[in-house]
């Protein structure tokens, strides 16, 4: 089955930084939302030099958390397998396999780790 690229201008925004004082300058344009495909992942280069892994599920939400597995140190994350647990989404790591809430960054398999998770918007 062949997907057919998206006709839209719409860029994926995330929100950098919390404390900013005006709403409108903590959001960063990462990609153009025809760039995601459904059920995988792409990694965008932040403006302080981190890593988001971005993904887009079937039913079109928005998901970004930070690319790097703690487990590994690796930045993978993005290339990792998507599904859901309870019906929450989240990515498997492509190293060791832990998984990610896609909407929290919680770790479902160590309750002590978590990676950040990033506010995701779409603006014309």
């Amino acid at each position: 089955m062949t997907l057919a690229p998206e006709t839209t201008d719409l860029k994926i925004q995330l929100r950098i930084d919390n404390n900013a004082d005006s709403a409108d300058d903590n959001w960063f344009t990462v990609c153009d939302l025809s760039l995601l495909l459904p059920g995988r992942g792409v990694a965008a280069l932040l403006p302080d030099g981190r890593q988001a892994a971005i993904f887009r599920d079937r039913a079109g939400s928005l998901y970004a958390i930070d690319n790097r597995d703690p487990f590994g140190g690796a930045a993978v994350l993005s290339r990792g397998l998507t599904g859901t647990h309870q019906g929450r989404p989240y990515v498997a790591s492509p190293l060791l396999k832990q998984r990610f809430d896609l909407e929290s960054g919680r770790c479902l398999d160590d309750e002590t780790v978590a990676v950040t998770a990033y506010e995701v918007r779409t603006a014309a």
